[in-house]
């Protein structure tokens, strides 16, 4: 064990945790599989079942556990997705959003398993602690009207 990565997220799925796995795994980058585990004789489900798939996204570790129908995701528990720019804000928002994933306000989206995200620009986290609490109110405000975040417009809101 990787002593850094002593405490990773445990996602529950119904029955669809390699199919995240995979699904996640093709959005970002310096990723990989790194190990499934299946049902056996007495497992809790049929013999030869997926019940974790081990995976990491940048590094993080990961596991997806297919843990029955009881539990669902809420927004009580998102992942932050940190962005260098416009293009990487437009692109892990696309990608996450495909399959029939929802929007919601302020950057949080939800993809198509429930999991929510934040696609957060580092940008808006530069804005919104600026020594000029007008100047960060001025972003807060515009960040408030937003769906997808949006730079230039958080940029301009600074500057007026």
């Amino acid at each position: 064990m990787n002593i850094a990565n002593r405490i990773s997220p445990m996602l529950w799925f119904d029955g669809k945790a390699e199919e995240a796995a995979n699904f996640y795994l093709s959005i970002f980058q310096n990723s990989r599989l790194t190990g499934v585990m299946r049902c056996g004789e007495n497992g809790p489900a049929p013999k030869g079942s997926v019940l974790t798939v081990g995976f990491e996204l940048d590094g993080i570790p990961f596991t997806a556990l297919n843990g029955g129908p009881m539990y669902k995701f809420t927004e009580a528990i998102s992942l932050v997705v940190r962005c260098e720019n416009q293009a990487e804000v437009d692109y892990y928002w696309e990608r996450l959003l495909e399959g029939g994933g929802t929007t919601q306000a302020c950057g949080w989206l939800k993809d198509k398993f429930g999991l929510s995200w934040q696609v957060t620009p580092v940008r808006l986290i530069e804005l919104m602690t600026d020594p000029d609490p007008a100047r960060a109110g001025r972003v807060m405000q515009a960040m408030m009207k937003m769906i997808k975040i949006d730079i230039a417009t958080l940029e301009a809101a600074a500057a007026a």
